[in-house]
């Protein structure tokens, strides 16, 4: 999890805000599969998610913040199949999930079907940077149960965030920001750690 300047161009020319990309940040030379184990994901609860960002310094604004990335983009079917038919090993739908959102999907996604098909991730504008996934969420029509996680979950902290976002573009703005350098900021390598490379798949003098 890291700014990169690529992250920054996409979503300013896709309507999103602008903040100031810190440089000399060294680039790892060597994989970790515990961290990249413990990366969110789109099917884990509030309080799963909380965990992960407390655990690299990051609060529920940084979270509810770096969510809304989700308001442009595309998804798989197999990360909401389990929404529309098998919630929680219920055999029965995601309670939360809007019910004509839900027979949207089911066209798109159908039981038994490819799950590699792909779906904008933020039905209103999902060629835009706005604040549109909140509005969306606060309708129930969040993609991921991730993304519905912040608001549906009872007593969430997190929902008031939801609300400020849904009611504010320019908050959501602000506070986007302001998460993607606190989320640039986690863990740096310093010293004579990690290396500086023109290549990010590639690591200096490697294969």
């Amino acid at each position: 999890m890291y700014v990169r300047v690529h992250d920054h161009e996409r979503t300013t020319q896709s309507g999103g805000p602008r903040w100031r990309v810190l440089l000399g940040r060294r680039d790892g030379t060597t994989a970790n599969i515990t961290a990249a184990n413990n990366l969110p994901s789109p099917f884990d609860n509030l309080t799963t998610l909380q965990q992960k960002f407390g655990a690299v310094g990051l609060d529920d604004t940084d979270l509810v913040a770096l969510s809304g990335a989700h308001t442009f983009g595309r998804v798989q079917c197999q990360f909401v199949t389990a929404r529309l038919y098998n919630f929680s090993g219920t055999n029965r739908p995601d309670p939360t999930l809007d019910g004509g959102y839900r027979a949207l999907l089911v066209q798109r996604c159908p039981a038994g079907g490819d799950g590699t098909a792909l779906n904008d991730l933020e039905p209103t504008t999902p060629d835009g940077f706005d604040n549109n996934y909140y509005a969306n969420i606060e309708a129930r029509r969040g993609f991921l149960q991730s993304d519905q996680e912040l608001l549906s979950t009872p007593g969430a902290p997190t929902a008031a965030i939801v609300d400020r976002f849904a009611g504010s573009q320019k908050a959501f703005f602000k506070s986007f920001a302001r998460s993607m350098i606190n989320m640039g900021n986690i863990a740096p390598l310093t010293g004579a750690q990690g290396e500086i490379r023109r290549d990010c798949r590639r690591v200096v003098n490697g294969s």
